[in-house]
């Protein structure tokens, strides 16, 4: 009796750890990704990139202190460019020390193959969507680091 309890109670286990592992990744969707982020796989659980890890000075048009946050998928690539499925979320935080808004980029195979295949978004700190999809604004800015994945915060070797 108590080997089949210890059984079934690592059967359980290990289901419970492969669903969270393996959650499928969301559509190219504002909502989808913040769903994803928040709850299937919350970004404060992931890890930093070696090079930019903490608390650091942010720039506008963001805030002027940020986190970036990556997920294993992104924190795995040795070089430019990122591998699909890599997000990237910032936490743009003010002078305050309060989070000010959540800025991300999904690299999505398909998505935008001119642009590095990356949906971008924006976040009020409580989830709404404030911009989605192909943001003119972050796609001309980070233009300037094409190279680099357009990825600013992380240098690919």
């Amino acid at each position: 009796m108590k080997t089949s309890m210890y059984a079934i109670f690592c059967t359980l286990c290990l289901t419970f750890m492969a669903a969270t592992a393996f959650a499928e990744m969301p559509a190219p969707d504002g909502k989808a990704l913040w769903k994803y982020i928040s709850k299937e796989s919350p970004y404060t659980g992931w890890a930093y990139w070696d090079d930019h890890q903490g608390l650091q000075k942010g720039n506008a048009p963001h805030a002027p202190q940020h986190k970036v946050f990556v997920n294993k998928t992104g924190t795995a690539a040795g070089k430019a460019a990122a591998e699909f499925d890599t997000i990237v979320v910032k936490e743009n935080i003010g002078n305050d020390n309060k989070l000010k808004a959540l800025t991300v980029m999904y690299k999505v195979e398909g998505y935008n193959p001119k642009k590095g295949d990356w949906f971008w978004a924006k976040y009020s700190p409580e989830g709404k969507v404030a911009k989605a999809g192909k943001v003119k604004g972050c796609i001309s800015c980070h233009d300037s680091v094409e190279d680099n994945d357009f990825i600013y915060v992380h240098e690919f070797k």
